[in-house]
């Protein structure tokens, strides 16, 4: 079971890395970070689903896919000079609070 959560933080990183890949392809003109976000995203995916063996989907979904945005979002902003208004970041923190939500009502089974 504790692999499984460790699947889960490795499909998070690998879906950060892929999406970073992807900004970084600039659509698809730059060959190393396209062929990069296919190989992260399937990877990603991949650990996933390994993941889901005892995590519920609700709730491994949500944790993926809110703490990649969280990662992304910190990376857009830190990294990439990307805006940070209050409205966005006030927007992950809803979206943190619903991930948190879902985990409290069961996350394995």
């Amino acid at each position: 079971m504790a692999a499984d959560w460790m699947f889960l933080a490795a499909a998070i990183v690998l879906e950060v890395a892929g999406t970073v890949s992807m900004k970084l392809s600039h659509g698809f003109t730059d060959s190393l970070p396209s062929v990069l976000l296919f190989l992260f995203y399937g990877a990603s995916f991949t650990c996933l689903n390994f993941a889901l063996r005892t995590i519920d989907v609700s709730v491994a979904y949500a944790i993926w896919s809110a703490l990649g945005l969280i990662l992304v979002a910190a990376i857009g902003i830190l990294l990439l000079r990307e805006s940070a208004s209050l409205l966005k970041i006030g927007s992950i923190v809803l979206i943190v609070l619903g991930v948190v939500g879902l985990y409290s009502v069961g996350g394995t089974h």
